[in-house]
């Protein structure tokens, strides 16, 4: 069988490398390819993860590129159909929910190449979000759908999808987390002279939290406030950047920093008093660890990191509110939270297991 493992953003990444290594370890035969397509090309936040991770330099580039959301799911759906016709593949695997998720599908679904999702079924019912129109119509034109979580299930069959395509794996980040958490570079701690424990960890990249000045100004002010009580820790994505300089925003006591690799971030997650952002994957790793974490969002897709795990979602509350729920988690007020069901580092032999069971 041929497999095109089609990746194109930081979050990708660690979703296929477990799957890519147990078929590689379970099915060597078959003929897998990882198509990356450079949807996210600055170094630190994408050729990293082939280092970091061990995993091989793609077999294909298609160097897409940044845009519109119309232009890059353009650009990656004219690649990406061209390259499958080119190489017809048995089955195109898809992870997560960003453009290059849903350019992969619908390039695959035209030409009658099955496909399969992996994180299938998640809904923060917000269509004003492009991740979530992406995520439903992956799922719906998908022919194995590999869930992270129970709701999942649910929402999949609110949706008539067939019980015989939805596939309760665990989550293949979790995987990726348990294989490089002995490996996390804790020198990153010194090299900004923090303390165990003694930190706040903050991402954000979200339109709704910095494409505005309003917003993102009250957000930064409330983390100022914060570096007050702890030191505030900001990794910053390029957007946010942009946006900061583009609005002439004093970043003020807020330690910002450049985007890190993953081990390195690994141990600021790990070792952080407390994690804010806008993620939905760090939702998810901040409830493994046990991590205290504050999603600035009106929702989130993920609910188990929010009904078992670490995770509080801001929601309809005033961006005021993040002060309190901080000082919650700075004076150890927090929930301690559970580790979901399956999200044991077995996934990606779930997936693998599955798919051998199957016909493509």
């Amino acid at each position: 069988m041929k497999i095109h493992l089609v990746v194109g953003a930081r979050p990708n990444f660690m979703k296929l490398m477990p799957v890519y290594n147990n078929i590689k370890k379970e099915c060597p035969d078959w003929e897998t390819i990882i198509v990356h397509t450079g949807q996210h090309y600055d170094y630190e936040m994408s050729q990293v993860f082939f280092e970091v991770l061990n995993l091989p330099e793609p077999d294909v580039f298609l160097d897409v590129r940044s845009g519109t959301h119309g232009e890059q799911t353009a650009r990656a759906l004219e690649r990406l159909e061209k390259l499958f016709i080119k190489e017809n593949p048995d089955l195109v695997m898809v992870f997560g929910d960003v453009n290059s998720t849903i350019a992969a599908s619908l390039a695959a679904v035209k030409l009658g190449i099955k496909i399969a999702h992996v994180e299938a079924g998640l809904r923060s019912f917000d269509w004003s979000m492009p991740e979530e129109i992406n995520r439903m119509l992956t799922d719906r034109v998908s022919h194995f759908l590999f869930v992270t979580e129970k709701a999942g299930i649910e929402n999949l069959k609110r949706e008539g999808v067939e019980e015989n395509r939805i596939y309760f794996v665990g989550n293949t980040m979790i995987d990726t987390l348990i294989t490089i958490l002995p490996h996390a570079d804790i020198s990153i701690l010194n090299e900004f002279g923090l303390k165990e424990n003694n930190y706040i960890l903050v991402t954000l990249h979200r339109p709704s939290n910095v494409d505005r000045k309003e917003p993102l100004k009250k957000i930064l002010d409330i983390l100022n406030q914060l570096s007050a009580h702890l030191p505030v820790v900001f990794p910053i994505h390029p957007r946010t950047e942009k946006r900061i300089k583009e609005f002439n925003i004093d970043t003020g006591r807020i330690t910002i920093i450049e985007p890190q690799n993953y081990r390195k971030f690994l141990a600021l997650e790990r070792f952080s008093k407390l994690v804010i952002t806008d993620s939905g994957g760090i939702q998810e790793e901040t409830t493994f660890l046990k991590k205290p974490c504050i999603t600035v969002r009106p929702n989130t897709e993920r609910p188990v990191t929010e009904e078992m795990g670490t995770n509080v979602v801001l929601r309809d509350k005033s961006i005021e509110h993040l002060l309190e729920l901080s000082m919650k988690a700075i004076n150890d007020e927090w929930k301690e939270g559970e580790i979901p069901p399956l999200w044991d580092g077995k996934a990606g032999k779930r997936i693998t297991e599955s798919l051998k069971g199957t016909e493509v």
